[in-house]
């Protein structure tokens, strides 16, 4: 995450102050990169009061609120989902969408280049091929200019270069990203995504009112909301064979300005689909020493839409056996049993593939799950994805 950091700083160094003109991507040269991180090691360091903070529930407001917040230090735009092909192939996939702030509201000025940029985007695209056994991840970054990559509420979109969502109608999204031989990573198959994504609950609203806390000091905190169920057609491509699929999608959008709190290293993230039409959201927030922080929380969607916010105390995640990555070194829970007795419902969840651990500028896994339990007395199944960071090296300092 470090890395992140470093070359996003640099790159706005560069956009500010030498108005360049190449693409920050993962496709430029390695002394590109080299030099960007070299620069960054000069830049100037901000403090978070330099930027707004999140410090308290604030009425949200869409779709104003589907676009950027800038003011803001970081913000992402998270998609997920598990889809099936008509011959019964299984795939996952992840595209998200990073915006980091490289000066502060003060600071910003009115510059005459289309190329000056005062924010940098970086996306991260991953498959799941489960009857293939194989996960492959990658990972661009540009500037917020010249049309290169940016957010915008109405008409919603999001996008760095051809990776991109966006509105084709209310509560209906395109989702198109391709990948192949001008990537570095795993380059000898390309990829390609084209989804229509339809919302059928709209945000769901996490914490009080989108205001999730995770931590006890002034701006330890995001705005959060979801839109947890979003079904899902259109095709993936591997290599040269394209697969009709169907399923469900998932999107989390979140913007803060230093969320962590101090003694916190990473965390454990859980979006489940049920098959009986209602999701949970869970997340716990690790410590130095191991412990669960008191703040981790979440929520459970019933079919109808309505909301449960859930406690540290209301729900427990149980790990039942780990994997350790040949890549990073790094040992990750893999089997969990979550349960919530304020809505009934203990589920089982196991990964899909165990290696889905993305090796990009920092390394954390993220991944496709199968989901089995019972709510209420009724067995229940689905999927699911779950996301682990701080286990290959410690987030402390980073959001």
């Amino acid at each position: 995450m470090k890395r992140w950091l470093k070359i996003v700083i640099g790159a706005g160094l560069l956009a500010l102050l030498a108005g360049f003109t190449f693409l920050l991507t993962q496709r430029e040269e390695p002394q590109v990169q080299a030099r960007l991180v070299a620069l960054a090691d000069e830049a100037p360091r901000y403090r978070p009061e330099d930027y707004l903070r999140v410090e308290g529930p604030a009425d949200l407001v869409f779709p104003g609120d589907h676009g950027p917040h800038p003011d803001y230090q970081t913000e992402w735009w998270y998609y997920t989902g598990n889809l099936v092909a008509d011959g019964g192939q299984r795939f996952g996939y992840q595209l998200t969408f990073f915006r980091r702030a490289l000066v502060p509201p003060f600071q910003r000025t009115e510059r005459q280049s289309a190329w000056a940029a005062d924010q940098v985007y970086m996306a991260h695209f991953s498959l799941t091929d489960v009857a293939g056994g194989r996960y492959q991840a990658f990972e661009r970054f540009s500037r917020g200019a010249a049309g290169l990559a940016g957010a915008q509420a109405t008409p919603y979109r999001v996008w760095l270069e051809d990776w991109q969502v966006e509105e084709i109608a209310p509560g209906v999204t395109r989702m198109r990203a391709r990948t192949g031989s001008q990537d570095p990573v795993l380059p000898q198959e390309g990829l390609a995504l084209d989804l229509v994504l339809t919302d059928r609950k709209g945000p769901v609203l996490h914490g009080d009112r989108g205001y999730s806390p995770k931590g006890p000091m002034p701006g330890n905190a995001s705005y959060y909301y979801s839109l947890t169920r979003m079904e899902t057609s259109g095709t993936v491509q591997v290599a040269d064979t394209v697969y009709p699929v169907n399923g469900l999608s998932w999107m989390d959008h979140e913007w803060s300005t230093s969320g962590l709190a101090a003694d916190q290293v990473g965390w454990d993230w859980f979006s489940i689909q049920l098959d009986n039409g209602s999701e949970l959201m869970v997340f716990q927030l690790r410590k130095e020493d191991g412990s669960i922080d008191p703040f981790s929380s979440g929520t459970f969607i019933a079919p109808d839409g309505s909301t449960r916010h859930l406690s540290r105390d209301e729900f427990e995640i149980a790990v039942g056996d780990t994997w350790r990555s040949p890549h990073s070194g790094a040992t990750y829970p893999a089997r969990w049993t979550v349960t919530v007795p304020a809505v009934g419902l203990t589920v089982e969840i196991e990964p899909h593939l165990a290696d889905q651990e993305l090796n990009v500028s920092y390394a954390y896994w993220e991944g496709a799950v199968r989901v089995e339990g019972e709510r209420a007395g009724q067995a229940v199944g689905g999927n699911g994805y779950v996301e682990m960071t701080g286990y290959a090296g410690s987030m402390q300092g980073q959001f």
